[in-house]
């Protein structure tokens, strides 16, 4: 079997059990999940849960969630933004419940910090309105805030036109969640093949799929196979299907700041209202599990080419000084500094909110032609959020 520890994972042997699933009796295993992020990992889980089957979650990395799963900013969106058709609300919705039930039970590290969207101008205010609007239609709760009370409970915050909160927005341990998922992935069986690149995948003519990998003769072979690629899902795509139905990935790059003064720190997270057509939503303000809480900033938002370049850029720091200080001008400019930066898997350079044109939703789908091949493309932000209820979705599009 699969050695899922500590360095390359090695083929050791080939008697592995035989599956009636599908008609690719034979494989080595039933589901290959190919991305060990918090979406590959809650897939692999909920697909583990059935009975007579085998799972392997295939990672490159030597541990898992180690890309846009850990470069984040962990927050437990309420699904403000996204439309009432897509799936990007549905899953976020359906997924931010079940993240907070998970949490609670498994004593997974989290808070309901609630969060603010705050208007400078009239224009502004208008999109507050939208979201609030938006909100109400889907049972999300959010409110208006006076003022006054704005000023009260957190003065130092600037929301010249409308501050409107966000009451079941939080954060949660990415790390400890993912930590969980994997214990329990392989409390089921489950197997994990670290230090495990894809350089190939055929279609089998009986059903199911080979799966090449760097530096192994012998590929893995699957009835069913789950590309959670993230930042390499349209890369892994392109392998299997036909080049008329091939796409070009993008990378938006984001960076986020600490902050390292004791003045002012704001008790909930702060984010500017939406700029429809922006690929994120603003360089706003969030908190860590730590107490008191840090606080830090980000993600801005540069398009780049290399899906592994993750090197702070030092001229992003001006505008996004700039940006902060429309809604917290009393920073101390001087205690911002780079942090660290993440990468968002794009589909093209679209909007991050349904409001503006070229919005962009998640992709999760069986490809046409490839019985047993689910696609997942552009799993970006909400994708931490949505995490649970995507293992469940991918999970009813193969047995439902």
């Amino acid at each position: 079997m699969f050695s899922t520890r500590a360095g390359r994972p090695l083929l050791l042997a080939r008697s592995y059990r035989k599956f009636t699933t599908t008609a690719a009796q034979g494989a080595d295993f039933t589901h290959a999940v190919i991305g060990a992020g918090a979406v590959g990992l809650a897939i692999a889980r909920k697909l583990a849960e059935r009975d007579g089957t085998s799972t392997l979650l295939i990672e490159k990395h030597g541990a898992a969630g180690t890309e846009t799963s850990s470069r984040n900013s962990e927050v437990i969106h309420a699904g403000l933004y996204y439309g009432h058709d897509s799936l990007k609300t549905k899953l976020c919705l359906q997924g931010r419940q079940m993240m907070y039930e998970l949490c609670r039970k498994e004593r997974i590290g989290h808070r309901n910090t609630k969060k603010w969207i705050v208007a400078q101008d009239d224009q502004q205010w208008e999109e507050l309105v939208k979201v609030h609007t938006f909100a109400r239609s889907i049972d999300v709760p959010t409110r208006f805030l006076s003022l006054q009370e704005a000023h009260d409970r957190e003065p130092d915050v600037r929301a010249q036109a409308g501050v409107l909160e966000s009451e079941s927005t939080g954060i949660v341990d990415s790390h400890g969640l993912m930590s969980w998922l994997e214990g329990r992935f392989q409390s089921l069986g489950g197997e994990t093949a670290f230090h495990t690149t894809v350089t190939g995948i055929d279609a089998l003519p009986s059903g199911g799929y080979k799966i090449h990998t760097e530096g192994e003769e012998e590929p893995i072979t699957a009835e069913v196979l789950i590309n959670s690629g993230g930042l390499f899902a349209i890369p892994i795509s392109n392998m299997l299907l036909p080049p008329t139905r091939q796409i070009k990935p993008f990378y938006a790059k984001g960076t986020y700041f600490s902050y390292s003064a004791s003045h002012p720190r704001p008790n909930t997270l702060v984010y500017p209202a939406p700029r429809p057509g922006h690929g994120g939503l603003g360089t706003h303000l969030t908190l860590d599990l730590s107490d008191p809480p840090r606080v830090r900033f980000g993600p801005d938002v540069e398009w780049v080419e290399d899906p592994t370049d993750y090197a702070p850029n030092r001229s992003r720091l001006a505008e996004a000084l700039d940006e902060i200080e429309t809604y917290l001008p009393s920073l101390q400019r001087d205690a911002v500094d780079i942090d660290y930066c993440g990468i968002r898997p794009k589909l093209g350079k679209l909007g991050a909110v349904a409001s503006g044109k070229g919005f962009q939703d998640f992709v999760i789908r069986k490809e046409d032609g490839f019985e047993g091949f689910v696609n997942l493309l552009g799993i970006e932000s909400p994708g931490l959020t949505s995490s649970l209820a995507i293992g469940e979705y991918v999970d009813n599009l193969l047995y439902r």
